[in-house]
């Protein structure tokens, strides 16, 4: 999951955001919007039995859209996904990531 953090830094060229976002991101600097959407995503992750209709009636609280929920929820499952394939398989980073 290292190499998703280069990504942010190199997107946002703030190592201070990603830093905040990487040890909690309830305390970083974000919209309001954001931190719903983080929590949604945490959500799902840590606990998809516990998600219902309150979960997407929240984030529409935030102007978030039937596609942008969509988006979210599709994307969280995908890297849920795909991280537990690299896990479960030993997979290294790359070691290009380090650059």
């Amino acid at each position: 999951m290292v190499h998703h953090g280069a990504g942010l830094r190199r997107l946002t060229k703030d190592e201070e955001l990603v830093e905040q976002l990487k040890q909690d991101y309830r305390n970083a600097p974000i919209s309001d919007a954001d931190r719903a959407m983080l929590d949604y995503a945490i959500k799902l992750t840590l606990e998809p039995w516990n998600m219902d209709k309150r979960e997407v009636e929240n984030l529409r609280g935030y102007n978030f859209d039937d596609a942008a929920i969509l988006d979210i929820n599709q994307i969280t499952g995908y890297y849920n996904f795909v991280n537990r394939l690299a896990d479960g398989l030993g997979v290294e980073l790359e070691d290009y990531w380090d650059e």
